[in-house]
């Protein structure tokens, strides 16, 4: 990688050359972000995933920008014109809005009316007028008269020459920067409803006629605003003053006691209006797209990364129940490891309500399959059907969980559930997925395409390719920060291990199937195609639970198994001795096995690790239940108060349900008694919460709520 590659992303990032330039190699050598930030850190000197992503995408963004100046230099020098001083300037180019306004002159264009001009021979008549302070304009122009060229008046060729003018001045790139410069600090951005689609687009009520500094405007009024556009209900536009816009362009190409002064105020007039304007508000628009996009894909992710992080319950024997009125509630029963054994459907309210038959097949299914949880979807019927499991009496422990059943629908349709399920319908699919979230939520959602889960905000709306790369990030470091069993994970779980994807994942289950459950890591060499650098980016995030190896079930590399090894040697103990004798593991002295390649921070991941092998990062499943007074949002009264789970945040407040079907919102002003600006501040996905009902509305099934002053 070039040096001056090197020291943009260092001075960009604030990271220094040598972190950055080891980084790169690392990247270019194939590793992965988790991998690079877990196992590498003395190459790296401690960067986190986020630093390591970050570095991931400065070089993605400058090798585009140095693609695109080559492409440039080749169009330009393809017509002659490429002199050594352009060269330059194209090189030294640091953002594509700066390298698009140096090829501007130079991009071929289709037939404009200063082209047209051009054509007439009217562009040394142009250069007078700009340039030439003492010549009489009106002398001069009446030697480009010519009926041939179609120039039959001096008026003719005055409006010739100011249409080249005025494109000089749109193509000219200091102006360019000034108005660009002036339209991110002053524009506003107004919306407008389409005559007649005020009915139709009621929605968008609030931006009928709305305004407001474009560079204020939060991510999600921007993203409304243009959906609004999109289908037809809005008309948005961009500007800022036109007075100080053109007073700034007078200023540069104006000149006092020039004899063309006047024709070159209406060129600049024109150049604003006609050329400059419009390209500044699209290019605007784009800043304010991407800018948008940035800020909602960062929540989608963050809320991502919180769903998929949540509490697991483990491995219990689950009964799982997709909720439903005509149609029935779907039953299936799980064991320890999520396999279905067992699936029916029970009709227990309207219009059949067989409740007392629904109770007896509940409790006898329980007690058949030695059920230890019972996990309910929160859809259509979920409340009833918890209320149902609430009168129950068995003859053991047993918890009932609401489970959030976003995407399980996506998933039951989708070719991973047929594939896994394939004589099944997809309500048992469905059901599976739900019982299977409570059993480990992140091992069931990898299924699960992310934007289908339910935790966006503008997630059709915004850039998809950005979109989908971000989450994919957060499933990939999720997984490698908890681990993956690799005697029990699915093929889809499998996929998101680093150094892995979908062939190795299935070649590992296919394995698996074949020689029986991995006994060790060493032995994942054997399967086709796992090579050395497959088996270095893998196996640290790889557990084999009942290994006879402590190491092969916790996050210590094999790599680092004989450093290990030596401190067992060394304090003649052995590898379970130091797991689980705290006060042998704080008598070990680190710097006695630092080497050449392990150092200080991975010595001490190593003895964290042995503290605690293995264990799930993730918090410990904490029990909720819903408030009993309230099954439907016409239960609701305001003041009430009551306990309820975040399910969504984004960046104008929280959704939380309390388990009437239908979230609430908690405005971001509602959310604390002081002032909140990013609501990811104050709350979590899952988090159990008090709120209190300020207004419910029926009709529109709307529900504000807040979270102040409850108790």
């Amino acid at each position: 990688m070039e040096n001056s590659i090197i020291e943009k992303i260092s001075e960009e990032l604030g990271i220094s050359f040598r972190q950055v330039s080891n980084t790169t190699k690392l990247l270019e050598d194939g590793g992965t972000i988790p991998f690079i930030a877990r196992y590498r850190k003395e190459i790296t000197q401690g960067l986190d995933e986020v630093q390591v992503t970050d570095i991931r995408d400065s070089l993605e963004r400058i090798i585009e920008l140095e693609k695109r100046m080559a492409s440039i230099k080749a169009s330009v020098k393809e017509q002659g014109k490429l002199s050594k001083e352009l060269e330059e300037q194209i090189d030294n180019a640091d953002t594509l809005t700066e390298l698009e306004d140096i090829y501007l002159p130079f991009r071929p264009k289709r037939k404009t009316r200063a082209s047209i001009a051009k054509r007439r021979g009217l562009e040394p008549l142009a250069k007078v007028i700009l340039h030439n302070k003492y010549v009489n304009i009106d002398a001069v122009v009446n030697e480009y008269i010519k009926v041939e060229n179609e120039i039959h008046t001096a008026e003719d060729a005055l409006n010739g020459a100011r249409d080249i003018i005025a494109e000089w001045i749109s193509e000219n790139k200091s102006a360019r920067a000034k108005i660009r410069g002036i339209f991110l600090k002053e524009a506003f951005i107004r919306s407008k409803v389409i005559k007649k689609k005020e009915e139709e687009g009621e929605k968008y009520k609030s931006y009928f006629g709305w305004e407001e500094k474009l560079s204020k405007a939060p991510s999600h009024r921007i993203l409304a605003m243009m959906r609004g556009e999109n289908e037809s209900f809005l008309r948005l536009s961009i500007s800022p003053s036109i007075e100080n816009a053109i007073e700034i362009l007078e200023n540069q190409f104006v000149k006092k006691d020039y004899n063309g002064t006047e024709h070159i105020k209406i060129a600049v007039k024109d150049s604003y209006k006609r050329l400059l304007s419009p390209s500044m508000e699209n290019e605007m628009r784009q800043w304010a797209k991407e800018k948008a996009d940035l800020a909602a894909i960062r929540v989608f992710a963050d809320n991502l990364r919180q769903l998929l992080l949540e509490s697991p319950l483990g491995q219990k024997n689950i009964l799982a129940i997709d909720p439903g009125f005509k149609s029935g509630c779907k039953l299936v029963c799980l064991d320890k490891l999520g396999k279905l054994l067992h699936n029916e459907t029970i009709f227990p309210h309207p219009p059949q309500r067989e409740a007392k038959l629904a109770i007896h097949k509940i409790k006898s299914l329980v007690d058949a399959y030695k059920i230890d949880a019972i996990a309910i979807g929160n859809g259509t019927g979920g409340r009833e059907t918890e209320n149902l499991i609430g009168r129950i009496r068995f003859d053991k422990d047993v918890i009932a969980i609401m489970v959030n059943e976003n995407g399980a629908s996506v998933y039951s349709a989708s070719a991973i559930a047929r594939e896994e399920f394939p004589s099944y319908d997809v309500t048992v699919r469905g059901a599976v997925s739900i019982g299977r979230r409570l059993m480990d939520p992140l091992a069931e959602l990898v299924k699960i395409d992310p934007k289908s889960i339910g935790v966006g905000q503008y997630q059709h709306d915004v850039n998809q390719t950005g979109l989908q790369k971000s989450l994919e990030d957060v499933v990939v470091s999720c997984v490698n920060q908890v681990g993956v069993d690799v005697n029990t994970a699915s093929k889809d779980l499998l996929t998101y291990v680093s150094g892995m994807g979908q062939v190795l994942a299935k070649n590992v289950i296919e394995h698996r199937n074949k020689k029986g459950v991995f006994k060790s890591k060493e032995e994942l060499k054997k399967v086709t195609r796992f090579g050395d650098k497959a088996f270095e980016l893998a196996a640290g995030f790889l557990r084999i639970s009942n290994a006879k190896n402590p190491l092969d079930r916790s996050a210590v590399h094999p790599e680092s198994y004989e450093v290990v090894n030596k401190m067992t040697k060394k304090y003649k103990c052995t590898i379970d001795d130091i797991i689980s004798n705290q006060e042998l593991r704080s008598g070990i002295k680190l710097d006695d096995f630092i080497t050449e390649k392990v150092g200080l921070p991975t010595l001490k991941d190593i003895m964290a690790e042995l503290a605690k092998p293995g264990r799930d990062p993730r918090k410990k499943f904490d029990f909720f239940e819903f408030d009993a007074r309230v099954n439907s949002i016409k239960d609701l009264l305001p003041a009430m108060v009551l306990p309820g789970i975040v399910t969504n945040i984004t960046a104008f407040g929280a959704f939380v349900d309390i388990g009437v079907h239908q979230d609430g919102l908690v405005h971001i002003s509602q959310l604390a008694n002081k002032f909140v600006s990013d609501p990811q501040t104050v709350v979590n996905i899952n988090q159990k919460v008090i709120v209190k009902v300020l207004e419910v509305d029926v009709d529109r099934k709307r529900i504000q709520l807040s979270m102040k002053d409850v108790s």
